[in-house]
């Protein structure tokens, strides 16, 4: 049973596989999410040095920008692939392609088939679709962003497939100025690649280069002239090199902006995104604010009307070039992007601020001003003296809670009166991290085994558990509850799912289901052993020895939280329990305590874990090894159990036969 402290060890990045398929699971439940640009598609995991396990190999990539003094550009791809199996078949059956016809365009010119006995074929115009992204199908405020499509029929493995794809930008929203992140493919999938970037000279565009991925010689200063300026990257990527180069995460191989500085780039984002004082009047005068002269219950009222009742229309950032609708029109609705619930939110209390979270943790200050950076939005507001980081597009967050990658991460604010600065979030925990697990269950005669569990979570977790509740439907919660169950050890039939409403953020998030598993112990082994039933406790992985010469880090425990697991288990009658013996590990920064108890036919068991900090020093490391395996070698006992076997039912006397 590991889900309840498994997540708290790695909250930071919430690496954690259950999480991730519960996640994929619900977001592909909530709806069809569409396809990135075909242009490079992620590898599929394998072995990058057989070329037969690549479901499709890229052989060439080239993509070519060119762009205008004005903000105006152009991309041009140009991919030949070539498809190994089924699997490569149906990843490229059908490419999409993002785009907002509001300043783009997409011309699809080339789709070219050669099958390997020498025919070819080339895809119709009747096979190239354009339909609104599937994300805004329910909302016709944004139909402008859109998805092109090419159907692609008959291909076969073997196959080789050509496209080229041209997208036109004219008078983006943050014109004259332009930018571009692009990192170049390091999973063996592309072969070649050809990247080309076509400048104005005048544009003073900032350019930097990661220093693993130089420009092709001659590039750029011999292919310069009076009015361009052109960079070229000729890149063979043979498999077996796939692994050589590794850069940051969040970190592009080559990133250009005109922007002259952050503080450039945040006045324009203002004013695009931050609303006027005439445009909140009206909004603020259409909500009835409970409490109003109140502004503790001022500021929660808006947050639980904007982030509940405004439905989360999912685009990534920046997909309406960061224009934003009229508050009014957006309350009016019911619905809005993640910028058009900041603008409200800001427009019903007469402003906030925006936090721009970038995909990267490192400080990047220094890098090149580009929006192209920022992967998420976040609402920064003043409550009685506290400075609160809301995150209004979950739509089940409990106020100040916000998911966990973006804590202690340096992020872009925007002041509501435009002025800018970096900062790191920190947040104000408004509720106590709290977790209880209760377990109930029963084991037969014929050694099957039945239980109820109970969930009741505060914390990050719970934010996780509502997510994903609030995202599947109801049909499918017994799917989420069996990927819990898997989680925690259990390998039988979850039935009888339930949970608390998602919305219901002022209390505590609960999930309760219940599991069978037939055959799960053996009563002819003697003894029967059996662990306790609760959850595993997944405790912070101990720091490894450093290299020679290097500084330690700290060791990180994450938020600060505690956990109690109960168990009770009924036996069948004529059982004999041993129960192990408890134990009491107590420090500065994590306490835990466990209890093992047997009393006629019924087994008790619980643990206790409370992490008190949020991180150890490294000098603390022996110390924190000991706390480790103490909670670990009790994790690891077990109760003995021994079962008489039912007496056999007496034999009737037989009559004597008379005289």
């Amino acid at each position: 049973m590991r889900l309840t402290l498994s997540l708290h060890r790695f909250q930071p990045a919430l690496a954690l596989s259950l999480f991730f398929a519960l996640a994929t699971l619900c977001s592909d439940w909530a709806h069809q999410t569409p396809q990135a640009p075909a242009e490079k598609p992620a590898a599929t995991p394998s072995t990058p040095s057989e070329k037969s396990e690549i479901p499709a190999q890229i052989e060439l990539l080239e993509t070519h920008y060119r762009f205008e003094a004005n903000g105006d550009s152009r991309k041009e791809v140009h991919a030949r692939v070539h498809l190994n199996n089924e699997l490569g078949v149906r990843q490229f059956a059908r490419l999409n392609f993002d785009y907002n016809r509001t300043f783009q365009s997409i011309e699809i010119s080339l789709v070219h088939i050669s099958h390997p006995s020498g025919g070819t074929a080339d895809i119709l115009p009747s096979a190239i679709t354009d339909n609104p992204n599937p994300a805004v199908l329910s909302a016709p405020a944004y139909q402008d962003v859109r998805v092109k499509s090419i159907r692609i029929l008959g291909l076969e493995p073997g196959d080789f497939l050509e496209y080229r794809v041209i997208t036109t930008t004219t008078r983006h929203p943050l014109a004259p100025d332009f930018w571009l992140d692009h990192s170049f493919d390091r999973s063996g999938v592309v072969t070649h690649e050809i990247f080309e970037l076509d400048l104005p000279a005048t544009s003073q565009a900032k350019v930097r280069i990661n220093p693993q991925t130089p420009l092709t010689p001659s590039s750029p200063q011999e292919q310069q002239n009076d009015t361009r300026v052109t960079y070229r990257w000729d890149r063979n990527q043979p498999a077996r090199a796939a692994s050589v180069e590794n850069p940051e995460p969040g970190i592009a191989d080559v990133s250009l902006s005109t922007f002259k500085s952050w503080d450039q780039l945040a006045g324009r984002l203002a004013k695009l995104l931050v609303p006027t004082l005439d445009e909140g009047l009206p909004a603020h005068k259409a909500f009835t604010i409970p409490n109003s002269d109140v502004v503790d219950g001022e500021m929660d009222a808006v947050y639980e009307f904007v982030s509940k009742k405004i439905r989360t229309v999912d685009l990534p950032l920046g997909a309406t070039g960061y224009r934003r609708r009229k508050p009014m029109d957006i309350f009016d609705s019911g619905y809005g992007s993640a910028e058009d619930k900041f603008a409200l939110f800001a427009a019903m209390l007469g402003g906030a601020d925006i936090g721009f979270v970038p995909e990267s943790s490192r400080h990047i200050a220094d890098e090149p001003a580009s929006p192209a950076r920022f992967t998420h939005l976040l609402t920064g507001k003043y409550q009685v003296g506290m400075y609160y980081w809301l995150d209004l597009n979950i739509e089940v967050a409990p106020r100040g809670m916000i998911p966990p990658q973006f804590r202690s991460k340096p992020i872009f604010v925007v002041e509501q009166d435009g002025k800018p600065h970096w900062q790191t979030t920190s947040i104000p925990l408004l509720y106590k991290s709290a977790q209880t697990v209760k377990v109930s269950a029963a084991l037969d005669a014929d050694g099957k085994l039945t239980a109820k569990v109970h969930y009741a979570m505060r914390g990050d977790n719970e934010l996780l558990l509502r997510v994903a509740f609030h995202q599947s439907p109801k049909d499918k919660w017994k799917e989420l509850a069996q990927l819990l169950a898997l989680s925690d050890g259990f390998r039988g039939q979850v039935t009888n799912v339930s949970a608390s409403d998602p919305y219901a953020t002022k209390e505590p998030f609960t999930v309760d289901y219940e599991i069978t598993q037939p055959k799960f112990v053996d009563w002819s082994k003697k003894p029967v052993r059996v662990p306790a039933l609760l959850p595993e406790l997944g405790l912070p992985d101990p720091p490894l020895k450093p290299a020679s010469g290097t500084n330690t880090s700290p060791i990180e425990l994450g938020t600060p939280l505690e956990v109690e697991t109960h168990m009770t288990l009924h036996l069948p009658a004529g059982t004999t329990i041993v129960p192990p013996i408890g134990t009491s590990v107590v420090r500065d920064y994590a306490t835990f305590a466990s209890q093992y108890s047997a009393k006629g036919q019924t087994v008790t068991a619980s643990r206790h874990i409370n992490f008190l900090e949020r991180q150890l020093p490294a000098d603390r490391a022996t110390d924190y090894h000991a706390f480790l395996r103490a909670v670990q070698n009790d994790q690891a006992q077990e109760f003995a159990l021994e079962r008489q076997p039912a007496p056999a039912a007496e034999q009737p006397t037989a009559a004597k036969p008379k005289q």
